[in-house]
């Protein structure tokens, strides 16, 4: 019955695509200045179809309708009804059916809130959206198709990985793919700009909103995705380069640059071709994200099941958009002459986008580079922090001095007269930095020169804050709080790789193990039913012998049946300066346990951060939408 009525439904939406298509490019052709009504009609059935498709998928996850293969796989019937839904984006056919989704509503919401904009770009905005949505629908439909049935009917579902089974989790993927699927119809936009001759600041203008909607959705799926990995993979850390993390920071780095060039754009009608290319790579590093994630090129606990066919198509038509942007750039493109003065806000934007590709650069190379020495030399290696820190590191300082002094500069030709009371900002960061180190005892030259451009970031932005509330100057209060929170994210993280507390080492049932200012006693074991699982809960008793404070640590060893699956579950007790962190697992079935250790300070200030950034986003948005 579902599945009937969804691949119906599929099959409709493909004819409305291609009738979306069709429609649009006789516009095009008759060169009428309106949009026709059948076009409104079939962009609101295109929209009203693909979210009722969704909800089809949902209602046989809730129903347990174990007839799909999708839902047999991915779920089972003692599931809580959260895991259930969640599960409809929990795998491949579910996940790249959100995709389709996302890609029309953007691309419906474009036609709506552009509907003024010259209708040339407008149409060929919809035209080439619609031809991504064709390729997707026609992949889903062909090879992954979410209604696909099993028979006979199982009486019993396989259930959901476990380690998917987490609030964090479910909300991560719509929020990261908002963020990846967004920046479609900046990828549209940008070549129906090159085909139309619809430039300049219109075109900027045109832009704007999706760009920052679709970051700000990108840095809380990135933040979400961090959170769980914190506390349901046992790392103990808030990233780890892996490379399916890597995958989803890439389009962000580009993001942030599109971001700041399309304000130049928009302002000086300069930078056009730049802020063309960041629109066309963005789509297309989100395009080979997913092309590494499904395609089983990557192993990862984030990956999808290996398919080649999956990644064949990917790859196919990842190919074909990257060569057909291409080639309509370099045959759309016009020499434009820069005269900017070295000391000008424009300068220090195109500044930030050179770093911005720098990170770019550096983290595909780490990403890619195991994957051509596996192909070429049959060696398995992998990239993992050492790598990216040597590089990034050292970069992160005069980044942080340039996202202090950008900001201040003025269009065209800029005066600095500010020199004294930045140079008291160094001091004040200076001085405040010796205080970190001696209140951590410890003495870095790289970090506390990394930690003093943080302060120094944080303190001027504070002083324009200031300023605002004094209301003796006009400053930029989105930016202000970005620039804020990344001066904060790169402070605590900082702090928390450097000034760490980590032990590892085994012990069983009655020890204490001491370290430090630590003295940790492993009181008993006990066993508890759950819901969903069995939990072997430790009982812990933490003792910090500087201050006396005790905490009860309650770590667990998850036993799942559906499917069968131990996972190791972390206890973390946050407080405002530091998470205490621990781990257990049993060694090869002995009356030992390893235990993971681990005091991180201003763990719960990183995610603050991070949302301090996103807030700046979305500020920006309302002001840009006034």
């Amino acid at each position: 019955m579902l599945s009937n009525f969804g691949n119906s439904l599929i099959v409709v939406n493909i004819l409305i695509t291609l009738s979306i298509i069709y429609s649009v490019v006789f516009c095009i052709s008759n060169e009428k200045q309106t949009i026709p009504k059948k076009i409104w009609n079939f962009s609101l059935y295109q929209s009203t179809i693909s979210i009722t498709i969704f909800f089809t998928l949902i209602a046989g996850f809730i129903i347990s309708d174990f007839s799909l293969v999708t839902v047999f796989q991915n779920s089972h019937t003692l599931k809580p009804l959260f895991y259930k839904i969640s599960g409809t984006w929990g795998n491949h056919e579910g996940s790249l059916l959100l995709w389709i989704n996302i890609m029309i509503i953007f691309s419906y919401l474009f036609l709506i809130y552009n509907k003024n904009s010259n209708k040339n770009y407008l149409f060929y905005t919809l035209v080439i959206q619609n031809i991504l949505i064709i390729g997707f629908l026609l992949f889903l439909f062909i090879n992954s198709n979410p209604f696909s049935l099993i028979f006979p009917t199982p009486k019993e579902g396989m259930g959901l990985n476990p380690i998917l089974q987490d609030p964090a989790l479910a909300i991560h993927p719509p929020l990261l793919y908002v963020g990846f699927v967004g920046s479609s119809i900046y990828f549209s936009a940008g070549t129906a700009s090159l085909l139309s001759g619809y430039n300049g600041k219109e075109f900027a203008k045109s832009i704007k909103p999706w760009i920052l909607v679709s970051w700000i959705f990108q840095t809380l799926g990135i933040l979400t995705g961090s959170i769980w990995a914190y506390y349901e993979l046992g790392w103990g850390g808030f990233w780890f380069w892996d490379p399916v993390e890597n995958a989803s920071l890439m389009p962000w780095f580009v993001m942030t640059a599109l971001m700041h060039s399309v304000i130049v754009l928009e302002k000086r009608n300069t930078l056009y071709p730049w802020v063309i290319i960041l629109c066309l790579l963005t789509f297309i590093l989100s395009v080979t994200g997913t092309f590494l994630v499904r395609s089983g090129v990557l192993n990862s606990v984030h990956t999808f099941a290996n398919d080649p066919s999956r990644g064949l198509y990917i790859l196919v038509f990842l190919s074909l958009m990257v060569f057909s942007s291409l080639i309509i750039f370099f045959y759309k493109y016009q020499k434009y002459s820069y005269n900017f003065n070295a000391n000008s806000k424009e300068t220090f934007i195109l500044v930030n986008n050179w770093f911005m590709a720098f990170f770019l650069v550096t983290i595909l190379i780490g990403t890619t580079y195991p994957i051509f020495i596996e192909v070429i030399k049959k060696i398995n290696i992998s990239v993992g922090p050492p790598f990216y820190n040597i590089l990034i590191i050292p970069i992160i300082i005069p980044f942080l001095i340039f996202m202090t002094f950008g900001p201040k500069a003025k269009w065209i030709k800029n005066k600095f007269s500010s020199f004294k009371s930045l140079t008291l900002l160094v001091i004040a960061a200076t001085f405040l930095n010796i205080l970190i180190s001696n209140f951590f005892k410890s003495y870095s030259i790289l970090s506390n020169i990394v930690i003093t451009s943080s302060i120094f970031l944080i303190l001027n932005s504070v002083l324009d804050l200031v300023k605002i509330f004094k209301k003796k100057r006009s400053f930029d209060f989105p930016r202000i709080i970005s620039h804020l929170g990344f001066g904060f994210l790169v402070l605590f993280i900082g702090i928390s790789h450097n000034f760490s507390i980590e032990k590892d080492f085994n012990i069983k049932i009655g020890e204490t193990k001491l370290f430090k200012s630590y003295e940790i006693n492993f009181e008993s074991l006990e066993t508890e039913t759950r819901k969903n699982y069995k939990a072997v809960v430790g009982h812990f008793n933490i003792k910090n012998l500087s201050n006396l404070n005790e905490e009860n640590a309650r770590p667990e060893i998850r036993i799942y049946n559906n499917p069968e699956t131990l996972t190791y579950e972390a206890f973390i007790k946050s407080k405002l300066t530091h998470d205490i962190y621990i781990t257990m697992s049993n060694i090869n079935r002995s009356e030992y346990y390893n235990i993971k250790f681990q005091k991180k300070p201003f763990m719960l200030w990183i995610w603050f951060s991070v949302l301090m950034i996103s807030f700046g986003g979305f500020l920006r948005l309302i002001k840009n939408e006034k």
